[in-house]
């Protein structure tokens, strides 16, 4: 029978309290750049939309990586060795991770981190079933913040981080680095970053990933407005505004907006926020990279790039990083 801990949540739980998330609207669209975090596009709807979009046609992220691992994840699992504790930031449906712990050897537990509770349950089931043996430890809190990881059953050789998609790719470059700084600290000494970085390739298929013809992508960025409006009670007309995605070619990222389609107030609490006709706010980035600036950031982290492996049409790769001192023995 497979060993399933309770979710936690601790200090860590996704829902901030609503005069919380009220402050936060306010703030980002109180800027004169307005922008909200992405964090907001995983309510329940969002995560189920997130999954439809991974299954378009256009989104090659997840069929490359899929691909990846199909061909790798038995060298990946050599690579980790024996008797790890996995941490996975993000699990989201847990298809990836399926396809590497069909392969590791004597793992110690599977811990999934999932800002979102539904998913994260989901996704736990479905294991327990193909995985009986794994002890589990889902967590469900915010990755980007320090995580008070469960005790495991047992000592592991080493804790790797598993960072699949191309999710590190949502961070400016400050903010990347110093998310890798915390993923060196909650990995330990002997410990690893498995992650997955989207690769610089022909700008309409990146553009196109991101604005996808059956509309989903368009559809998950608005939803962000629908939460808005649901939980904090602003009075978002989400047929006021559009979603935009573009490559910025200087910056090396996916800009994605949403953008009024005419002037217009929206309430936030008790006070009106005004757009102009064709005002963005600032919703997401998605930075691209070559593997020489994915290891050039990863060294402002102090980690190396141990070992990096590609999919077959070499448009994504993912990465296993280790304490750069590490390496220099």
């Amino acid at each position: 029978m497979s060993s399933v801990q309770p979710c936690s949540t601790g200090d860590d739980d996704r829902r901030p309290p609503l005069n919380d998330l009220l402050a936060i609207a306010r703030h980002g669209l109180g800027l004169k750049l307005k922008r909200l975090p992405s964090w907001l596009f995983y309510d329940e709807r969002g995560s189920a939309l997130f999954e439809r979009i991974c299954e378009q046609p256009e989104y090659y992220l997840t069929r490359c990586e899929v691909a990846l691992m199909d061909e790798h994840a038995a060298s990946i699992a050599d690579s980790l060795g024996s008797e790890v504790r996995l941490v996975e930031y993000g699990s989201g449906s847990g298809l990836k991770t399926r396809m590497l712990l069909r392969e590791m050897h004597d793992p110690v537990s599977y811990v999934p981190v999932e800002i979102s509770p539904a998913p994260l349950n989901e996704s736990v089931r479905r294991l327990a079933l193909e995985f009986p043996q794994l002890p589990l430890q889902p967590l469900c809190a915010d990755f980007s913040k320090p995580l008070r990881l469960p005790i495991p059953p047992r000592a592991p050789r080493r804790t790797v981080l598993y960072f699949p998609g191309s999710t590190i790719g949502n961070f400016e470059a400050r903010d990347a680095v110093d998310l890798l700084r915390k993923m060196r600290n909650e990995m330990g000494d002997a410990g690893g970053i498995l992650i997955g970085v989207d690769l610089k390739k022909d700008v309409a298929q990146m553009e196109a990933a991101y604005n996808d013809r059956a509309g989903v992508t368009a559809e998950f960025t608005l939803n962000m407005l629908a939460r808005l409006n649901r939980e904090i009670g602003s009075d978002f007309d989400l047929s006021a505004f559009h979603h935009h995605a573009r490559y910025n070619p200087m910056a090396g990222r996916i800009e994605t907006h949403i953008v009024s389609s005419r002037e217009q107030q929206v309430k936030i609490g008790s006070s009106k926020v005004g757009f102009r006709a064709d005002e963005v706010i600032q919703v997401e980035y998605s930075c691209k990279y070559s593997l020489e600036d994915f290891a050039a950031l990863a060294e402002k982290a102090g980690l190396a790039v141990m070992r990096t492996w590609l999919d077959p049409q070499r448009m994504f790769s993912v990465q296993y990083l280790v304490r750069a001192s590490a390496v220099a023995r």
